[in-house]
């Protein structure tokens, strides 16, 4: 863990830089998987599954058999806490349905946009170290509810080569087509291309590991759509003296404990409070079972004083966090000034752990600084939007001069030409 006191903007980039592997290794990894995969279909998918997850499938699909044993194999408890999450989940993304917009013009022309569900989506859930059965709900309600009419689900298999029974339970419930058992680079690929077993999609969404996200972007070489860069997790926290340290060291512990290559930031301009934070910090880490996984996290965490709220937030916006926790007295007086962040939890009782699960909020979020140009999962993720024109005669006749000098403008002779024939033919029949 680092720590920095009034760094200058020289040092910045220092502190924000995320954990990267090289990225020449990645392309080469993804091209040679995805070159594989292209060519040998289910066979390459066997040959990386038993290199990468050390297990041997026969049939990458879930039968309908694992289906119903994972019914049994969930407990009442948790299917009761899926349903409550997915109840709120969904509440929260139908108020993200988009409507359909329209423009009529006076002068005999109409334009409008209506929405359709993109087909075919393929929805990675990361497996690795903890089976993310959550991720399945933030991914499946909102493609449900955008009429996604296929809707399949890539997740790597465990060492005896099933699916935790909570993902395959959560993926039968909240409505998924089907699961199929590959993970990592080889699973973007198999729904890249498609392969015997797994089906070819027009988009892949979901979050994973650096080499997850590395494939999607080489998959968009193939014309597949990818949804955003979401990688590693993270968490920026600002804290004041009103702050429980408990509770910040609790949240900076959620994201260390995701994986290795998780990032925990926590700023304040209360110098103390990063003593009082580190403190706590070494008191729960020990008491976490992922404790090895959190302590390599926690190499890599930052704590830093500034000078005052203001500068700590324009550090918030240029390193537009993952998650962003504002944990300050005042937190709504900041809200407007937050421009770049995936999703913002506010005030002492806002656990990141609630937009995890719960609370209604996607947690499938851009990482890496995306969340200045990028938004997070939801229902727009799984929709586009097609427009439509519709032009009379008179429409015609009266956008008939600005088309044809536009079209000259541009030298552009056939365009020109589409709207003066019908313009000439409409006018040699009325003379006939």
């Amino acid at each position: 863990m680092e720590k920095w006191i009034n760094p200058s903007l020289q040092d910045w980039g220092k502190i924000m830089a995320r954990p990267q592997i090289g990225n020449d290794d990645l392309e080469k990894l993804c091209r040679a998987i995805f070159m594989e995969v292209q060519k040998e279909g289910d066979k390459a998918l066997m040959k990386y599954t038993w290199y990468f997850d050390r297990v041997r499938i026969g049939n990458f699909k879930v039968s309908e058999e694992e289906m119903e044993e994972a019914e049994g194999r969930v407990s009442p408890a948790l299917k009761e806490a899926i349903r409550e999450a997915a109840r709120n989940i969904e509440a929260f993304h139908l108020k993200q349905l988009p409507g359909s917009c329209e423009y009529e013009s006076g002068n005999g022309f109409r334009c409008w946009q209506e929405v359709r569900g993109i087909e075919k989506v393929g929805l990675y859930v990361p497996g690795g170290s903890a089976p993310l059965f959550s991720t399945v709900l933030m991914l499946v309600i909102p493609a449900r509810i955008a009429h996604c009419r296929e809707i399949v689900i890539c997740t790597p298999p465990d060492r005896e080569g099933r699916v935790p029974p909570a993902i395959l339970w959560a993926a039968r419930y909240c409505g998924a087509t089907a699961v199929y058992k590959v993970g990592g680079v080889q699973a973007i690929a198999a729904m890249t291309f498609g392969t015997e077993t797994v089906p070819r999609v027009f988009k892949i969404v979901g979050p994973g590991n650096q080499y997850v996200t590395a494939a999607k972007r080489f998959a968009g070489n193939y014309g597949l759509a990818m949804d955003m860069p979401a990688g590693p997790s993270e968490v920026l926290i600002v804290a004041d003296r009103t702050a429980r340290p408990e509770y910040i060291a609790a949240d900076l512990l959620s994201q260390a404990e995701h994986g290795k290559d998780s990032q925990a930031v926590f700023v304040s301009w209360c110098p103390d409070m990063l003593e009082k934070v580190e403190k706590e910090v070494k008191r729960q880490i020990g008491l976490l079972p992922r404790c090895e996984i959190a302590r390599a996290a926690w190499e890599n965490a930052r704590f830093v004083v500034f000078e005052n709220p203001e500068v700590c937030i324009q550090f918030v916006n240029e390193y537009a966090p993952e998650h962003l926790i504002l944990n300050i007295e005042n937190y709504r007086d900041y809200i407007a000034a937050i421009q770049n962040a995936g999703s913002v939890f506010l005030g002492n009782y806002s656990p990141e752990s609630a937009g995890d699960y719960a609370s209604g909020t996607n947690h499938t979020l851009p990482t890496s600084a995306f969340a200045k140009a990028y938004s997070g999962i939801n229902v727009d993720t799984f929709v586009k939007k097609i427009s439509f024109q519709e032009i009379s005669e008179k429409g015609l006749r009266y956008l008939a001069p600005v088309l044809v000098t536009m079209a000259e403008q541009e030298q552009l002779e056939a365009h020109k030409n589409a709207v003066q024939i019908r313009v000439t033919n409409k006018e040699t029949e009325k003379e006939a």
